[in-house]
């Protein structure tokens, strides 16, 4: 099948196409037949109306010889038993109201021909009018009414003539709605064909650049038209996702770098600490060198965990929550840590994940101990239906400029670089992580004489 067969403009365009055939056709042929009875209804109606008055006439007593005076300007005929006529509309000859196939009780149509009507006759004087001016010239339509007398004696025929030029004019129509309906049909389709073709050249130009966007180009983002119709937001939304993509590219990409170079430098350590002991195996104190590696070890071990802790808590599906005491954190966490102290306003309750808040707390009061000069304090409170956990130590504090970035992986503060006394750079980045996680936020509050760190997170009702 040709794709231009299967594309939406075809599809769309067809069905445009079937639609209006079909509601066109529909209600076209209503209309036709709408007029066609109402054409008929007025032709109808006289000739019952006349047939009934001449059998009102008979059955009164009015002998057929008497109606030629009594019923005027009316197209009309009585026959005998015997088939002959016995009084009639004057100008008619005989038998012509009458069916081709012989008396039929009920409405027939009967086409007079010139030689059926003779207006020449003195007679004829009072239907002339009725019949019309050229009836002997041209012929006619009339519709008939057949009906028998109260006695049976006599057949009658009343009679109405159709309007012919309103069934030529009708006729007109039905030939020109019969040719015009498809016509129109192909143009609604066609000009659904073009609309559709136009609406969708921003999606090809979407579609176009999307396929140019390769994984180390996702700077470039894809056209947006003015409208403010479904493809502008299309169009949006699509340069809002290449927004992310693009960040995650960039952040993964730093994240690796940073990784490596923090990976490399331990195991780097490590190795020139072995090749020394086995260059040098008289020289160097073996205890001495295994204790060396063995903290380059640990400092790889937290380094590697630290690393697949942030995988799990970027890449985890949302975990089932159960309800927290923070109190119950603060204590297992705090739990013969020296220089902290811990105060507890009300004993919240979140939902979360036990281990995961532990973490949270022992990274931040691990951070704080590495800068506090006497003691770490650790509050949790209850505020506008948030738990609140504070840290806060009385060290060189966190500039301003310093307290979003501080939270991004692999970032050491220039007071804080060293290694034999800080970390990689993740403990901080890990607590952003948890807390976003849990629906919570972390920031740096202001506070003279050194950091501070709060965690909010959505308090859960006692019944959770």
């Amino acid at each position: 099948m040709p794709k231009a067969l299967k594309s939406t403009r075809f599809r769309v365009a067809l069905t445009s196409f079937v639609t209006s055939i079909v509601a066109l056709g529909v209600v076209s042929a209503w209309l036709v037949t709408d007029a066609q009875s109402r054409l008929e209804d007025g032709a109808v109606q006289v000739s019952r109306a006349r047939a009934a008055a001449i059998f009102q006439l008979l059955n009164t007593g009015a002998k057929p010889a008497d109606l030629r005076l009594l019923v005027r300007d009316s197209i009309y005929e009585v026959v005998g038993r015997d088939g002959k006529r016995v009084a009639s509309c004057p100008g008619l000859r005989s038998g012509s109201l009458a069916p081709d196939g012989g008396f039929v009780r009920g409405d027939h149509v009967k086409t007079l021909r010139p030689y059926d009507i003779d207006l020449s006759l003195q007679e004829s004087v009072g239907c002339a009018r009725v019949l019309g001016e050229h009836a002997a010239d041209e012929g006619f339509r009339v519709h008939v009414m057949a009906e028998t007398s109260g006695d049976s004696k006599y057949a009658i025929f009343g009679a109405a003539r159709v309007d012919d030029a309103g069934q030529a004019a009708l006729d007109s129509v039905r030939v020109t709605l019969l040719a015009g309906v498809p016509v129109i049909a192909v143009l609604i389709g066609a000009i659904a064909w073009f609309a559709v073709r136009r609406s969708l050249r921003p999606v090809e130009a979407i579609r176009s650049e999307v396929a140019e966007i390769g994984a180390h180009d996702l700077s470039r983002r894809v056209p947006a038209p003015d409208s403010a119709d479904e493809i502008a937001k299309l169009a949006e939304t699509m340069n809002t996702m290449l927004a992310r993509l693009d960040t995650a590219v960039t952040r993964q990409s730093r994240f690796t770098s940073d990784a490596s170079h923090e990976l490399r430098t331990p195991l780097a350590s490590l190795r020139t600490q072995l090749e020394v002991l086995l260059a040098h195996p008289d020289r160097l104190d073996w205890r001495d060198a295994c204790r060396n590696a063995l903290l380059d070890i640990t400092r790889l071990q937290d380094l590697v965990g630290d690393l697949v802790l942030l995988g799990k808590l970027d890449n985890a599906a949302p975990e089932r929550l159960a309800p927290v005491r923070l109190s119950e954190v603060v204590e297992s966490c705090l739990s013969g840590r020296p220089r902290v102290r811990a105060e507890i306003d009300g004993d919240p309750l979140v939902l979360g994940n036990h281990g995961r808040l532990e973490r949270l707390l022992r990274n931040l009061v691990d951070n704080a101990q590495r800068h506090t000069r006497t003691a770490v304090d650790v509050t949790v409170s209850t505020v506008d239906e948030f738990a609140v956990l504070t840290v806060t130590d009385d060290g060189p504090g966190i500039p301003a400029e310093d307290r979003e970035r501080v939270f991004d992986r692999f970032v050491r503060l220039d007071d804080g670089r060293a290694r034999d006394d800080g970390g990689a750079g993740l403990g901080l980045a890990i607590v952003a992580e948890i807390a976003h996680a849990h629906g919570g936020t972390v920031e740096v509050a202001d506070h003279d004489g050194g950091a501070r760190f709060v965690v909010r997170l959505p308090a859960a009702d006692a019944g959770s």
